[in-house]
């Protein structure tokens, strides 16, 4: 004998939120940052000079370690603005599973 009844069609899985998208406008501001020192001092020709001196010190050596503070700086800011990103992704993710 033929089974006359109709199946119902199976339920549609629970609608998931969107993903949240890797590439942010915060993760490629923080990208410059970690990028603005490397390229700074790979550009040997722009501070490949003696003068200005700094207390008596070179500029091709004060303005290298001067990258040193400047990257110190631009490394933490970027750190804060993931940290603060991831939180506020944290946030989004738990508030969606309620």
């Amino acid at each position: 004998m033929a089974d006359t009844a109709q199946t119902a069609p199976p339920p549609e899985p629970p609608s998931s939120p969107q993903p949240l998208p890797v590439v942010t406008p915060t993760r490629v501001a923080c990208g410059l940052l970690l990028a603005a020192p490397l390229v700074a001092l790979l550009w040997v020709n722009s501070y490949a000079r003696q003068t200005p001196s700094f207390i008596g010190i070179p500029f091709f050596y004060w303005y290298q370690l001067l990258w040193v503070i400047v990257s110190a700086l631009l490394t933490g800011a970027a750190y804060l603005l993931i940290r603060r990103e991831e939180t506020r992704r944290g946030r989004v993710v738990r508030g969606a599973g309620r």
